[in-house]
């Protein structure tokens, strides 16, 4: 090694973070966190969770933010909760409730004609509630402005959901687990499911498991990172 080499900065080559977003955080609010605690100078998610679900996130560091993109078309897998009867404007408990609509009729037939109808290649269209831009505003913005979706034209999207299952134990109250691709709205998913069982549905919990090989299981919480970075700084 040369003189000229030996005087070149040591180049970092970034880390892959794996994150267990809690409920009400947004994934910037944990970027920020993570970026504080770790003191890292360039930091990015691969995908953002919405502040009311929790599970995986994946955060990548220096020059590894270079791999965003391939974390972020991989296959994801969640678990959740959807309520049957009730609807919000953003088909989850950021708002109030503005419908109520009948489950009497809806029956296990029923509900699995409609996960036929919700499962392989199909076309979504996004909940207004949500960071998409139309004419260069973000459709949330929108909504809480008073904007509804008669209002706005919003494109439909074409998705892949691998699997889309389904526990009715508890009806009207129902578990479910879907394996999707990059771009499906989970919530446009249990919005969907509702109206083809002709009734209303609102979610009521959600949870990422898995991105591709990646699992929550091996996810740290917001406080063992910052508890792990601050032993390693002290060493």
């Amino acid at each position: 090694m040369n003189e000229k080499q030996q005087n070149q900065p040591v180049q970092d080559p970034g880390e892959v973070l794996l994150i267990d977003k809690p409920l009400t955080w947004t994934s910037f609010d944990v970027v920020k966190k993570l970026k504080y605690a770790g003191n890292f100078k360039k930091i990015g998610h691969a995908g953002t969770l919405d502040p009311l679900a929790t599970g995986l996130l994946i955060l990548c560091t220096g020059k590894m933010t270079k791999q965003i993109d391939s974390f972020q078309a991989q296959e994801k897998e969640y678990s959740g909760t959807l309520v049957l009867g009730k609807t919000t404007p953003s088909i989850d408990l950021e708002t109030e409730f503005d419908g109520e609509y009948p489950t009497e009729h809806v029956t296990e037939e029923l509900m699995h004609k409609a996960l036929a109808q919700l499962t392989g290649t199909i076309l979504q269209i996004p909940p207004i509630y949500s960071a998409i831009s139309v004419n260069g505003k973000r459709l949330y913005e929108l909504a809480r402005k008073g904007k509804t979706e008669d209002d706005i034209e919003i494109k439909s999207r074409e998705v892949e959901i691998k699997k889309f299952e389904i526990d009715t134990s508890e009806f009207p109250t129902i578990h479910f687990r879907i394996v999707c691709s990059k771009g499906t709205y989970i919530r446009s998913l249990v919005r969907d499911f509702g109206l083809a069982c002709q009734s209303g549905a609102y979610m009521s919990a959600l949870r990422r498991e898995r991105i591709g090989e990646f699992e929550v299981a091996n996810a740290l919480t917001i406080e063992e990172f910052v508890k792990q970075r601050a032993t390693a700084l002290v060493k």
